[in-house]
């Protein structure tokens, strides 16, 4: 009998490869791909076709770390890397990108970055 994270791991393979299978970045609408840890969390916008990244942001860089408050919970973080990835999208001439959230449901902190770069001028 498989062991729980067996089990769970399956369900995010499963999902990561579904949602994968649909969606491919382009030079005209790059993919922005959300991946998280148990304590940060990082956005990439790719284009698949070039092989190449064009924009990265997480929790960990220096310009995410200025703006983060002690407070600030790690949704609240996700939030403001969200904005961060639109920020440097759009100083790159990005403003549609297509969606990637993984193997990830669509809740929490993936949700958070969604919205972040919504609220920066993405369009998705």
């Amino acid at each position: 009998m498989p062991s729980r994270l067996a089990l769970k791991h399956g369900k995010y393979a499963r999902r990561a490869k579904r949602v994968r299978s649909k969606i491919v970045g382009t030079p005209e609408r790059p993919r922005l791909s959300v991946r998280k840890s148990l304590k940060h969390i990082y956005a990439q916008i790719i284009d698949d076709t070039a092989g190449q990244t064009l924009a990265f942001a997480s929790s960990l860089t220096k310009d995410a770390m200025g703006k983060f408050e002690d407070k600030d919970k790690k949704s609240d973080k996700s939030f403001k890397v969200g904005q961060l990835i639109a920020e440097l999208a759009k100083a790159r001439g990005i403003e549609n990108v297509v969606f990637d959230r993984q193997g990830n449901r669509y809740h929490g902190r993936i949700k958070a970055v969604a919205e972040g770069a919504r609220k920066g001028g993405l369009d998705f």
